[in-house]
C-alpha cells in the first residue's frame, strides 16, 4: 500500500538535496534561492485540499485514491528528466525561468502524489494500527530518501564526472540521478496502483460505519474550515516551527557546508560540487537513522506516550542541526553524521506521529480533504522560510551556515511546542 512512497521519496529526496546545486548552477543568487523554493509549498497550499476533496468524492476502477497517485507520479517523473537539463533550452527559454517552471510543474506533481498517500493509510487501516500504519510509510520514505540523497555520491565513487562538462552547466551525477529517481518513482508507484485494492463506498461506509447519508459529501470547503478539528489547530503550532526548520535546513545546507569547510561560494566549482555530494551523504544519513527510529517509534509512542516522544524528537533534531556549525575542516566532516542522528529521530517524528494523532480524530467521510487542509501547516511555514530566507541569510552575515544554526533553534521551539501545545489522551 505504501510501497509507492519509496520511489516518490526517491525523487523528493533528490530535490531536496540538488535543487539549490542546480539553481545555482544555472546562475541563481544566493540570496534568492529560498524564493525559488516557493514553488513547493505554494503548489502543495493549493494543491493537496483540492485533490483531497476530490479524492473523498471520486470512484474508478482504480479506486478513490490511486488514480492522484498514479498521474502525480507521471508528471513529476517528467519534470525530473528535464529540470536538470535547464541548460539545455537556452534557445528557447532563460534556463531559470525553465528550471523554475519544471520545479513548480515537479512540485506540483508531488502533492498530487504525496497527499493520497497519507488519506489512502487513513482508510485502509484500524484505529489500533494507525501509528504502526503511518511508521512504515515513515520507513519506506526514509528507505527511499537514503537511495535519492546518495546518488549522486554514489555515481561519482563509480566514476561518473561530478564537474559540469565543457559547456554545461550542471554535473553529469546530478543529471543521471534525475533520470534514476525519476524511473524508480513511476516503477513504484505502478505498484502501488495495480497491487492494491482499495474499499468500494459500500464497504468503505461499513467498515466506518457510516449510513448512506453520513457517507454523502454535504459540506461546502468553507464549512469544511469553519469545522476543523481542535486537534489540527493544536498540531498546527508545533508543526509551523518544525517546518519552517526544514525548509532552512534544505536550502542552506549545501551553501553552508561549501562555505564552512570547503570556504567556496562558486556553484561551479570542484569544492562546491563536493559539498552537493556531501549534503547528499548526510541526508541519506539522517534518512537512515529515521528509518531505524520509524522500526521503534510505534513501541516508544505505546509506553511514552505520542506526545512526549514527539517533544523528545523533535529537541534531539534541534540540537542536531545547531551542532553544524561548528564543524570547520573537511578533515572532520564525518563528524556531521552524528549530528544526523538528532534530525533522524526528528524526521521519522513529523513524518508518522502528526498524522497519527490527527487520523483519529478526523471524521471518516472528510478524511482526503482535511488531510490536505492539514497540509496547510506544512506549506505556510515554508512560505514564510521561503520569503524570509534571503533576508534571514543578509542578518546571519551572509554565512548560510549559520541559518541552519537557525533552524535548529527553531525545531527546539517545535519540541517546546508540542508538549505545550498539543492534547492528547496518553
Amino acid at each position: 500500500m505504501s510501497f509507492g512512497f519509496l520511489g516518490v521519496q526517491i525523487g523528493y529526496s533528490l530535490q531536496n538535496a540538488n535543487t539549490s546545486r542546480i539553481l545555482s548552477a544555472i546562475g541563481a543568487d544566493p540570496h534568492h534561492l529560498s524564493l525559488f523554493w516557493l514553488a513547493a509549498p505554494m503548489a502543495g497550499f493549493i494543491v493537496q485540499p483540492i485533490v483531497g476533496m476530490s479524492s473523498d468524492k471520486t470512484w474508478t476502477r482504480l479506486g478513490r485514491r490511486i488514480p492522484f497517485i498514479l498521474g502525480g507520479s507521471i508528471v513529476s517523473a517528467m519534470a525530473m528528466f528535464f529540470m536538470p537539463n535547464s541548460g539545455n533550452f537556452a534557445n528557447m527559454f532563460a534556463p531559470l525561468l525553465f528550471g523554475a517552471v519544471m520545479l513548480l510543474l515537479m512540485d506540483t506533481s508531488f502533492n498530487v502524489t504525496m497527499q493520497p498517500f497519507r488519506a489512502l493509510v487513513s482508510d485502509m487501516v484500524s484505529d489500533k494500527q494507525r501509528n504502526k500504519g503511518y511508521a512504515i510509510q515513515s520507513f519506506l520514505i526514509n528507505a527511499g530518501a537514503v537511495v535519492g540523497s546518495l546518488l549522486p555520491y554514489a555515481l561519482t565513487w563509480l566514476g561518473v564526472l561530478n564537474e559540469p562538462a565543457p559547456g554545461q552547466k550542471v554535473a553529469p551525477t546530478v543529471i543521471w540521478s534525475f533520470y534514476f529517481g525519476g524511473g524508480a518513482l513511476l516503477l513504484s508507484v505502478l505498484w502501488t496502483s495495480f497491487r492494491t485494492k482499495e474499499y468500494p463506498p459500500e464497504e468503505y461506509a461499513k467498515y466506518n460505519n457510516l449510513t448512506e447519508e453520513d457517507n454523502a459529501p454535504k459540506m461546502s470547503f468553507m464549512d469544511l474550515l469553519k469545522n476543523i478539528p481542535t486537534t489540527m489547530w493544536q498540531l498546527s503550532v508545533t508543526q509551523f516551527f518544525s517546518w519552517f526548520s526544514l525548509f532552512l535546513m534544505w536550502v542552506y545546507t549545501t551553501q553552508g557546508l561549501a562555505q564552512n569547510m570547503w570556504h567556496t561560494i562558486d556553484p561551479k566549482s570542484a569544492g562546491f560540487n563536493e559539498a552537493g555530494n556531501w549534503t547528499g551523504v548526510i541526508f541519506a544519513s539522517y534518512s537512515v537513522f529515521a528509518a531505524l527510529y520509524s522500526l521503534v517509534l510505534t513501541r516508544l509512542t505505546d509506553k511514552f506516550g505520542s506526545k512526549n516522544t514527539y517533544m523528545v524528537s523533535l529537541i534531539a533534531g534541534g540540537i542536531g542541526l545547531i551542532s553544524m556549525m561548528f564543524v570547520h575542516d573537511i578533515a572532520d566532516k564525518n563528524l556531521l553524521i552524528f549530528s544526523m542522528v538528532g534530525i533522524g529521530m526528528a524526521w521519522a517524528s513529523i513524518l508518522a506521529l502528526p498524522y497519527s494523532i490527527l487520523s483519529s480524530s478526523l471524521p471518516a467521510r472528510q478524511t482526503g480533504v482535511y488531510m490536505g487542509i492539514f497540509n496547510a501547516t506544512i506549506t505556510i511555514p515554508q512560505i514564510a522560510a521561503g520569503l524570509l530566507g534571503g533576508v534571514v541569510l543578509t542578518l546571519m552575515g551572509d554565512k548560510a551556515i549559520n541559518v541552519v544554526g537557525l533552524a535548529g533553534a527553531s525545531m527546539i521551539i517545535a519540541g517546546v511546542m508540542a508538549k505545550i501545545v498539543i492534547k492528547t489522551k496518553d
